[in-house]
């Protein structure tokens, strides 16, 4: 173990350890996510996501951060997406029950506190929803973002640059991008993990969400 991974997990710690030793703040954490969830969105993923791209660049290449990597850019590009994830949470949490009533499907509200089949149905469609729209838009914008940051050395300036859609689109492995994220990690990671998500309470769910937000950078990060 390196110094600099001695350094980051003792950072961590002492970042998560008030959540897990004082009441008062995890209950003003949870405030603030019932009043201010977009913009905590930003945040969480912001740092979080981020993280995960910093961790599987020390996995590849031994550093959390290097020349060009532009991780204050990528933490700006995250927090954007993270607003769009807390959107598509609300939008297919209350629109997919409504659309199983629609087709005939006599579906109750998620009980958190009991695993039934009701639940497990109707949180198994809410993250399958989600996740068959949402996430491939997402992660193709997100996979933009990333060469369009790798094409300016990572420089802060690139966050009021024009994206460059046509010539980035043609740099996409689209053969990598189709095989191992949407025929891999969608159906085999996030639809299970999103269901699994759905299930637990409103307070447990922003917490889960947190640190998937984690295993999304690393997962989007390694397929590169």
């Amino acid at each position: 173990m390196k110094k600099s991974d001695f350094r980051v997990i003792v950072c961590v710690l002492l970042i998560l350890s008030p959540f897990f030793l004082s009441n008062t703040v995890y209950e003003r954490y949870n405030q603030l996510n019932a009043t201010h969830g977009i913009a905590m969105s930003f945040m969480k993923f912001a740092l979080l996501a981020t993280f995960g791209e910093a961790i599987a660049l020390r996995i590849k290449s031994g550093v959390f951060n290097q020349a060009g990597f532009g991780i204050f850019s990528r933490a700006v590009i995250w927090g954007f997406l993270g607003m769009t994830i807390k959107m598509a949470f609300v939008l297919f949490s209350s629109g997919t029950p409504t659309l199983l009533k629609y087709l005939g499907m006599n579906v109750m509200p998620i009980d958190s506190a009991h695993l039934t089949i009701n639940s497990l149905v109707v949180a198994f469609s809410i993250s399958t929803a989600m996740n068959l729209v949402y996430a491939p838009i997402m992660m193709t914008f997100h996979k933009i973002t990333d060469i369009h940051i790798t094409t300016n050395n990572g420089s802060i300036s690139c966050l009021i640059k024009p994206l460059k859609f046509g010539e980035i689109l043609q740099k996409i492995d689209w053969e990598k991008h189709l095989e191992f994220l949407f025929k891999k990690t969608i159906p085999f990671f996030w639809i299970p993990a999103h269901t699994i998500t759905f299930l637990l309470p409103v307070d447990y769910q922003i917490l889960f969400a947190a640190v998937l937000g984690v295993a999304l950078g690393i997962i989007l990060s390694i397929s590169k």
